[in-house]
């Protein structure tokens, strides 16, 4: 799955909002401090990790790239 973005980068807790992966920023923030989030293959416990066009996300099985739209 891809995740458009109109800007320069998204953060990581507001990208699992957008994709529908976690209904509130408290749940992404648990997610991520429980290292159950993967940044192009490497956990990452950063929130605020901004994503930028070709990042792919993993989580829960799901997983999705970030895409800048043109």
């Amino acid at each position: 799955m891809n995740l458009t973005i109109r800007d320069e980068f998204i953060k990581l807790g507001q990208a699992l909002k957008l994709a529908g992966i976690v209904s509130s920023g408290i749940e992404a923030k648990v997610l991520i401090a429980d290292g159950l989030v993967l940044v192009n293959g490497e956990t990452e416990t950063r929130r605020g990790r901004k994503l930028r066009d070709g990042d792919t996300v993993s989580v829960r099985g799901n997983t999705f790239t970030v895409r800048a739209s043109e």
